[in-house]
């Protein structure tokens, strides 16, 4: 991930506080497999230098933005430049404090806590990725408050106070709009730093192609990644929903296409089936036709 950085040009600087804050807080062997190995990187210089300065000065972060900004890829990868360990934490309707925290537990005819994410990932100093944080109740968030603030302490009813390794950092992810989401209360929001992810430029969206698809012909690399600029203007101007602005979907469909699968077929799977209204469905379709052609084969497509 550092050689990533150097390469897309992140000041030196931040990179060797880095390098400091690794070797400051080294990752004890048994929890190594959990250091995050990322199969996509996150382009977006600002980005990186505004999320790395607030993380080296003990921050928190909460990444928010649409569909496809790479929120998920992000919090990722900087866990994979901090060389932490990582926890994911997916929020939902029925989180409560137990299924963060911890859990009474039957051990040996003593009663135990069996350690919930939130307590494992302040015991070994890692970073949490708290994915779609405003999904859950905020009654269930505010236990959350203490290891959030200056304070840095976990404390459990009916066992003991806990206080956060230096180097345990929580990273948060929240889209808008989303069925059964919910505004952040004030309070949690106050306790992160928050960065308005960008959507991924069409310069970002061809690196990101290529070093995925090293073999594609230079042509599909400007009609893919044009396909998918042209689902984020009409979804923008509200000519179609965001579900088939999908860059997973994408990215899905081109590794099908390189096992031989027609390209429409792909892009139906992909991106077009991902809506089910019928009107809909047809726009999307027209747009595809109009960068991709009917019975496109993987030769066409890739050079070898």
């Amino acid at each position: 991930m550092l050689d990533f950085l150097r390469k897309e040009g992140i000041r030196s600087d931040l990179i060797s506080q880095i390098e400091l804050f690794r070797e400051k807080y080294p990752v004890s062997p048994e929890k190594k497999y959990r250091i995050p190995q990322p199969k996509y990187y996150y382009y977006g210089n600002d980005i990186w230098e505004e999320a790395i300065t607030a993380l080296l000065c003990g921050e928190n972060l909460l990444l928010v933005g649409p569909k496809a900004t790479g929120k998920n890829v992000f919090a990722e990868n900087l866990a994979a430049a901090f060389g932490r360990p990582s926890w994911d934490v997916s929020f939902h309707i029925n989180t409560d404090s137990s299924s963060l925290i911890g859990i009474d537990t039957l051990e040996e005819g003593r009663v135990l806590l069996r350690h919930g994410p939130i307590y494992e990932c302040a015991r070994w100093g890692g970073f949490g990725i708290l994915d779609e944080i405003n999904m859950a109740k905020n009654e269930a968030m505010a236990v959350l408050h203490a290891s959030l603030d200056f304070r840095r302490i976990i404390d459990v009813p009916g066992y003991d106070k806990f206080i956060l390794a230096d180097s345990t950092r929580f990273i948060a992810t929240m889209n808008y709009g989303y069925a059964g989401t919910r505004e952040l209360n004030e309070a949690l929001t106050s306790r992160f730093m928050v960065i308005e992810m960008p959507v991924i430029s069409q310069k970002n969206l061809k690196r990101l192609l290529l070093r995925e698809f090293p073999t594609i012909n230079e042509k599909y690399i400007e009609q893919f990644s044009g396909l998918f600029q042209d689902l984020q203007k009409k979804s923008e101007n509200s000519e179609i929903s965001t579900k088939p602005v999908d860059l997973r979907g994408l990215l899905a469909a081109i590794h099908l296409m390189d096992r031989g699968l027609e390209a429409d077929k792909a892009l139906q799977m992909g991106i077009t089936n991902k809506t089910f209204d019928d009107f809909e469905r047809k726009l999307v379709e027209d747009v595809i036709r109009l960068r991709i052609p009917a019975g496109l084969e993987r030769d066409a497509i890739f050079k070898d």
